[in-house]
């Protein structure tokens, strides 16, 4: 039996709600998207910084996970701590909210008959309880996910070029350019995954060419197209992505 990978969209605005059930030894590239993730893994409540190069996450004994994507820009203000401190990490929440906290949404986690499900209350919940994201960020990930350049971006939202990074790097872990370049690619893969030719999936995304799709492909994903499509679709960043220890300190 082949992988099972199903999401629909939650509760929490932007976010999606996923599960995934994979068979001993599947193995699946994680590319960067600009998201962060709050992971269900092994009985352990994670959370998934950005990304800013490829995972290769193994799930050498199979099993079921469950996680709730966060748009770019949006887990910051719920979680409560600059997504540029998490960024390329897997860490436990608990190095994030008091262990008690975390020690309680574990037992309910844990104890549902839906965990993903259950994961959507807690973000539910928090969201609730927190500030809402920084509208101005969620405007340039929407505007730079639409093509425009880092510049056009920046005169729209009304930043200069020092103001827009520090809060790009604040709300998505890297500055504007990098995102942009993310989303970028995201956009050729989701053209080619649907049957567009590789070329003209690089001309829709904003890429110059078939050759720079490559690059991108190769510097962001440490692989090449055809070898990124030969494998299953790719899940959200999870299996056996190596969370920090829970002792770790966290800066």
């Amino acid at each position: 039996m082949g992988d099972r990978y199903e999401e629909r969209a939650s509760r929490v605005d932007g976010a999606k709600v996923w599960t995934l059930t994979v068979p001993r030894g599947s193995v699946h590239p994680v590319l960067p998207d600009g998201c962060m993730d709050l992971l269900w893994v092994g009985g352990r409540l994670l959370v998934a910084g950005p990304d800013t190069h490829a995972e290769a996450p193994s799930g050498a004994d199979g099993g079921s996970y469950a996680g709730i994507r966060f748009a770019p820009g949006t887990a910051p203000a719920l979680l409560g701590v600059p997504a540029h401190e998490l960024r390329d990490r897997r860490i436990g929440l608990a190095d994030l909210w008091p262990e008690a906290l975390v020690r309680e949404l574990t037992e309910r986690v844990a104890g549902a008959a839906d965990p993903a499900a259950a994961l959507e209350d807690i973000a539910v919940r928090r969201a609730a309880d927190t500030g809402p994201p920084d509208p101005a960020m969620r405007s340039v990930a929407a505007q730079l996910d639409s093509g425009r350049t880092v510049a056009q971006t920046a005169q729209a939202v009304g930043l200069g070029a020092r103001q827009l990074h520090r809060r790009s790097l604040a709300a998505f872990g890297y500055g504007p350019k990098t995102l942009a370049r993310v989303l970028r690619l995201q956009r050729a893969l989701a053209l080619a995954r649907s049957g567009t030719p590789y070329a003209e999936a690089a001309l829709l995304a904003g890429c110059a060419d078939q050759a720079h799709l490559a690059r991108e492909m190769r510097e962001l994903g440490g692989t090449t197209l055809t070898e990124y499509f030969a494998l299953s679709r790719p899940p959200p960043r999870t299996l056996d992505a190596e969370a920090e220890s829970p002792g770790s300190s966290f800066p």
